[in-house]
């Protein structure tokens, strides 16, 4: 998924995919979600991504999951 959204860049936490414009991982968002934490407690924790980018990361995940599910 190449995404405006997202930046992977060596060297920026060795390619882990990052929001956009942050050093902050997408996969802490999927972290405190599975965790049971609200968007809103990650806001707070990682003040460095917007609610906007945050949700957009995640409406992109959940096309590309349907995508996905249409096409197997």
């Amino acid at each position: 998924m190449k995404s405006p959204l997202i930046t992977i860049d060596p060297d920026i936490h060795s390619g882990t995919p990052v929001f956009a414009g942050t050093r902050v991982p997408v996969k802490t968002l999927f972290d405190h979600l599975e965790a049971g934490e609200s968007l809103e407690v990650f806001l707070d924790d990682f003040p460095s991504v917007s609610r906007e980018l945050a949700v957009a990361v995640l409406e992109e995940a959940r096309t590309a999951l349907v995508a996905d599910a249409h096409s197997a």
